[in-house]
């Protein structure tokens, strides 16, 4: 596969998950969280916001790559260090926990290795 390939298929492998994630969210009985539904909207509403960031630089795969770093480095971060953080203290189940920490690590090295890859391709046409 090429480097705008892999950019593309990051991109939109995160646009779908945090879609599915932005539904899940809006549904409180999916997440066990009937009492707080304010804060799963404004969650929501983020989540969706993020998937169409990444729907935009879809748009541009190649200049807008950096949005891969920022989608690993806070958000998915965050998001990691939120799950461990609510295992932790007995708020979520650890299991639950465990399974979207795969995911998100998973669609962090397929983020990290599409854009060092894009980077090693953008070296390579500007040293020729």
């Amino acid at each position: 596969m090429s480097h705008v390939t892999w950019l593309r298929t990051s991109y939109w492998v995160g646009a779908v998950a945090d879609a599915a994630a932005g539904v899940a969210i809006l549904i409180p009985s999916m997440m066990g969280e009937t009492e707080l539904r304010y804060p799963m909207g404004l969650a929501a509403s983020l989540m969706f916001g993020w998937t169409a960031l990444l729907v935009w630089a879809d748009r541009k795969p190649v200049e807008r790559k950096g949005i891969l770093l920022l989608t690993v480095f806070p958000v998915i971060t965050g998001l990691l260090a939120s799950g461990i953080y609510a295992a932790a203290v007995g708020m979520l189940a650890t299991s639950g926990v465990v399974r979207r920490s795969v995911v998100l690590v998973a669609i962090s090295a397929l983020m990290l290795y599409s854009y060092v890859r894009a980077g090693r391709a953008d070296v390579s046409v500007r040293a020729n």
